[in-house]
């Protein structure tokens, strides 16, 4: 015993002279240094704040539709509110804003994001009165230089003393983007931005600057102090703070210090302890891997959905301290298409590449997991700007249209994001998770591949879908609402030739609501199947009575994908008692590039079966004559995007020329969608359409005026 107990306490003794010694010379001087680093990001700090109010202003004012804005009377307060006032401080964090006409009287006043008293702005004009003067003159000059190489247009600011408190104070002109509204050399309406600095700046100064603390004095400090100097340099006051004294944390911490010499002695008695210290070594390594494959994803090695869950609890809590948080959840696009095409190890593959590359474009502090699938999320453990939350979508997005090399073959996916910060949108996980989780469906319900954040309107549409799903079941029980109306298509000549069947739904609560609202919620929840098939006998029915004249009925991709869809259309027409060949079915391309044997092979018994296809919406999708040939359309519908521009654009009076003779190339029938102008029937007829639609014949009606329709229609090509 004595000869391991006499070698560890010489070893401890030496130990803590060693310590001791290291302890002295660190600590000297780090305190002094540490507070100087203090001191210039504080006036770093101060510096940027003055620039960040002048470039938020900036974002605002220098847009033509602020000019026309400030200049209508009387003043539309909403939009005021929404761009240039209540905004600046729900968004920006600016206390005060003001907007000036030419003569500097007030006509729009905020006050702590609240609409104020034009009166209120007489406590800020003395302060103001040098900067308009300034600003003005410069103006009159016909000077729009901008204020600093950081900027876009002139402006004037400084810090002062406003209300008794220390603000940044800051002009900026309401000027024209584009220069195309004239404004006469210093009739500029002008904006004026306060924000105090001792408000929301100091949270700033501790979470982005780690300034803990932080508060304005009127004279200097005996702990660290930076002076606030107005725009002639004079001093107005102070931003003072307790430092952070590095050397005495370490002094305090000693704890840390012992036990390192715990582990020297712990060493020196290894040589006594090994076989025991080399198993014990074993079970440690077998727990610390057991641990990580707890809290790991195998695959990627990223942190899985148990510790983001933990981590996101952390900064959750900091959140509600006053600091922020910023989620993201990230899932693949168009992954199962790579699954499906090159088995599940090319599918491990892409995701520990896809894993790779947003590790690469994250910083340490921030936490990538990998929650499951192809389903990823983002944790950044501060409330990032909107700018900065956008550029890093952007990158991401950036990075995943990079091919894939998986096993030899390029493999091609997108990334839809849901985004949601804390505490803006919650501090609670679970709700915070189901907010990110609705922004990711927003993104891939307006078209995958994209990013969006979540706003409080989301939430609301969320809940209406789940009333209108469940409204929705009611009436395809009930039929109560639902009903369908037709839209005329006319040949060249002007002469009607068909209709295009229109759902229309009237609910109790909601009102009328358009397709293009219910059509995604009944896709999303099966609904579409029992309402196109109500569609489609409603429509045979009315078909009946107008034995010349084709109906043209639209088809959900999802309808496609259902075992039996096509055997219950043919069913559903023989019943009806109508000709097949009056009837015309209407795909997107979407339908062709998905399920492509399944597809090519319902659309062949349709067409068998006497029916006629049209290509919905053709030119916005990959429009290719590829899948033209293969899948044996009859006609192609030109998407009214293409017609509303006609005299605006080149491109789409190419676009469609192109279409109109491609489409006659291959003999298909040619149809122009969105038709409104006398100017756009005489275009589309000399580029050789076959046929038009749009509100210039008329808009959808009930089936009863179908009859009427005809009888004008005739009697105008007879005159």
């Amino acid at each position: 015993m004595k000869a391991v107990l006499l070698p560890s306490a010489g070893a401890v003794l030496l130990l803590a002279l060693m310590v001791g010694a290291v302890l002295h010379f660190a600590t000297a001087g780090s305190d002094d240094a540490a507070e100087q680093r203090q001191v210039r990001i504080a006036t770093m700090a101060v510096a940027s704040a003055v620039v960040a109010v002048r470039k938020d202003q900036e974002a605002s004012t220098y847009w033509d539709d602020a000019v026309r804005q400030v200049r209508h009377k009387p003043l539309d307060l909403g939009w005021i509110d929404q761009n240039l006032g209540i905004w600046f401080h729900s968004y920006y964090k600016h206390d005060e804003t003001y907007l000036l006409d030419a003569g500097e009287h007030p006509i729009y006043a905020m006050r702590n994001g609240r609409r104020a008293s034009l009166a209120d702005f007489a406590q800020v004009a003395p302060r103001a009165v040098p900067l308009i003067h300034t600003l003005r003159a410069q103006l009159r000059r016909g000077d729009l230089r901008p204020a600093s190489d950081q900027e876009q247009t002139p402006g004037a600011s400084t810090i002062a003393i406003v209300r008794g408190h220390p603000a940044i104070l800051s002009l900026k002109p309401v000027i024209s983007e584009t220069g195309k509204l004239p404004q006469a050399a210093g009739s500029e309406h002008l904006h004026v931005s306060v924000r105090y600095l001792d408000g929301s700046f100091l949270g700033e100064l501790a979470v982005r600057y780690g300034i803990e603390g932080a508060h304005i004095l009127a004279l200097p400090a005996t702990s660290a102090s930076v002076p606030l100097r107005n725009a002639q340099g004079a001093v107005i006051g102070y931003l003072a703070w307790h430092p952070f004294r590095p050397g005495l944390a370490v002094a305090q911490h000693m704890t840390t210090v012992l036990l390192l010499a715990l582990a020297l002695v712990g060493a020196m008695l290894a040589w006594l302890l090994g076989r025991n210290l080399r198993a014990r070594l074993q079970l440690e390594t077998s727990r610390a891997q057991a641990q990580h494959l707890a809290f790991h994803d195998p695959l990627t090695g990223l942190p899985n959905r148990t510790l983001f869950n933990d981590r996101l609890d952390h900064a959750l809590a900091r959140a509600r301290r006053g600091g922020g948080a910023t989620l993201l959840l990230l899932d693949l696009d168009r992954f199962k298409h790579v699954n499906d095409s090159f088995g599940h190890q090319a599918g491990d593959a892409l995701i520990r590449e896809f894993a790779s590359r947003l590790s690469g474009l994250l910083r340490e502090e921030d936490t990538i997991a990998r929650l499951g699938g192809d389903e990823f999320a983002i944790l950044l453990p501060t409330l990032a700007g909107g700018d900065t939350i956008d550029r890093l979508c952007q990158r991401i997005l950036n990075a995943v249209h990079l091919p894939f090399e998986v096993l030899g073959n390029q493999a091609f996916v997108g990334v839809s994001i849901g985004i949601v910060q804390a505490p803006l949108a919650g501090s609670e996980r679970i709700d915070l998770l189901r907010k990110a989780d609705i922004a990711l469906y927003s993104a891939k319900a307006e078209g995958r591949d994209c990013y969006r954040h979540f706003n409080a309107s989301m939430d609301a549409t969320v809940q209406l879908r789940g009333a209108v799903e469940e409204d929705l079941r009611s009436a395809l029980a009930t039929g109560d609402g639902l009903a369908l109306h037709y839209q005329p298509l006319v040949d060249a000549e002007g002469a009607m030739v068909g209709v295009e069947a229109l759902m229309r739904w009237t609910t109790t609560a909601h009102g009328q609501l358009p397709p293009a609202q219910v059509i995604p919620i009944a896709e999303e929840t099966g609904l579409i199947i029992p309402l196109g098939e109500w569609v489609l006998r409603e429509a045979c029915t009315v078909a009946r009575r107008w034995p010349d004249l084709f109906v043209a009925i639209n088809l959900s991709p999802v309808q496609f994908r259902t075992p039996g869809f096509v055997d219950r259309v043919l069913d559903i027409v023989r019943c009806s008692g109508v000709r097949p060949e009056q009837l015309e079915l209407e795909v997107t391309e979407g339908v062709l590039i998905d399920d492509d044997d399944l597809v090519r092979a319902g659309l062949s018994r349709l067409r068998g079966g006497g029916l006629r296809i049209a290509l919905d919406d053709f030119g916005t999708g990959y429009s290719s004559l590829s899948y033209l040939r293969k899948f044996e359309v009859d006609k192609i519908k030109i998407d009214r995007s293409f017609i509303q521009h006609l005299g605006h654009t080149v491109d789409s009076a190419a676009i469609i020329h192109a279409v109109v003779t491609l489409g006659h190339a291959i003999g298909l029938t040619v149809t122009a969608e969105g038709v409104e102008t006398r100017e756009q029937q005489r275009f589309l007829t000399q580029a050789g359409c076959n046929q038009m639609q749009g509100y210039l014949f008329s808009q959808p009606v009930p089936a009863d005026e179908i009859e009427k329709l005809r009888t004008a229609n005739a009697a105008l090509r007879a005159a």
